[in-house]
């Protein structure tokens, strides 16, 4: 079982991206310059940490226990420092009061401080691994499930594969619809977050 869960998994993946593929050149024969070979390496190098994967924080990697302490969502935590293991960048698509801050860094903070504040368990949450990929709506007309959040972080990407995961899947609709490999989490019979093997297939396949 476990088997046909990873081939369709990788079939998702692969047909994700087979448009794309379709139309991508030719990579250049190695012997075609002196520098092809290093070229192709150091091509190899940047597709491998270029897929992005963007969370929905709540209930997605933090749970809110019913006393209001926060902690990570069961296997998040693992699954970072998997992702984190193997290059790959995250990111935050997620809602907060837009008067929290006039920037995305001012409301990433105070969202930061929000959580440590009723933070549980032995490690703090992994705020270093998300960088300045933390995007939070400027006004209340952007709040999810509004696309502009994905739409912001896709004009950011630089022309990276993303993918999006949460448990809500209204939001994982949204997010497929502007391309992105969407996978909604805790489902039953399949794996808590996306394989990291699969995302890393994305940073092999042509564009």
């Amino acid at each position: 079982m476990s088997l046909a869960l990873g081939a369709a998994l990788a079939s998702t993946v692969l047909c994700a991206t087979a448009d794309a593929g379709a139309a991508a050149p030719a990579p250049a024969p190695a012997s075609a310059t002196g520098g092809a070979a290093r070229g192709s390496v150091e091509r190899v190098g940047v597709e491998r940490a270029c897929p992005v994967v963007y969370f929905d924080l709540g209930e997605t990697l933090v749970h809110t226990a019913d006393d209001g302490g926060t902690s990570y969502h069961p296997g998040a935590a693992a699954y970072l420092r998997s992702l984190r293991a193997r290059h790959i960048k995250v990111g935050l698509i997620t809602n907060v009061p837009p008067s929290w801050g006039a920037t995305d860094a001012e409301r990433a903070a105070r969202l930061r401080s929000e959580v440590d504040a009723t933070w549980q368990g032995p490690a703090s949450f992994a705020w270093k691994d998300f960088g300045d990929r933390i995007l939070t709506p400027r006004t209340e007309a952007e709040r999810k499930p509004s696309p502009v959040l994905w739409q912001r972080a896709k004009d950011l990407s630089g022309g990276c594969r993303l993918v999006y995961q949460a448990e809500t899947a209204g939001e994982v609709d949204v997010a497929a619809s502007l391309g992105y490999l969407a996978y909604q989490i805790d489902r039953p019979h399949r794996p808590t977050y996306l394989p990291v093997g699969l995302i890393e297939l994305l940073g092999h396949r042509p564009r």
